[in-house]
């Protein structure tokens, strides 16, 4: 019986071997594109609210799993209290706070990591929380991990 219960260990163990190998690239021809995400290899991803823009910029550009991030955002107003968080869009893999290192000339600069293996395709949604006119405001931006279009 011991044999047995190494065995299924074996297995076991080998299939999240699979799961998580380097594939993942391969797999996303699968799904089909969705141009509503942020392609940060075009440049700056643009959201608006009242009279403000803000652009949401990530490098490296292709967005590693695992790897640190360098995020930036760059808006063309003063805005006050920023706050940003990243979360999975289609399933929940935490809350990872973004905690920013620089807030000057109209720019936020942050790092970041998040995980991988969650699935062949994982959206990631940065909420980004802030005070402007008086009013506390967020925007919504969504991006592919790994993504090989960029």
């Amino acid at each position: 019986m011991p044999k047995i219960n190494k065995i299924v260990s074996v297995v076991f163990f080998l299939m999240f071997l699979i799961a998580c190998d380097n594939k993942k690239i391969n797999q996303h021809s699968e799904f089909p594109f969705d141009t509503t995400l942020c392609q940060f290899s075009a440049g700056e991803c643009y959201k608006k609210v009242a009279d403000l823009t803000v652009g949401l910029m990530i490098d490296p550009v292709h967005t590693p799993s695992e790897k640190p991030l360098n995020l930036t955002l760059k808006f063309n107003q003063a805005i006050t209290n920023i706050s940003i968080r990243i979360e999975g869009r289609d399933m929940f893999m935490g809350v990872i706070p973004v905690t920013l290192s620089a807030i000057e000339n109209n720019q936020a600069h942050g790092t970041l990591i998040f995980g991988s293996c969650s699935s062949g395709y994982m959206v990631w949604r940065v909420f980004v929380s802030f005070d402007y006119q008086g009013q506390r405001r967020t925007l919504i931006y969504d991006f592919l991990a790994d993504n090989p279009q960029s």
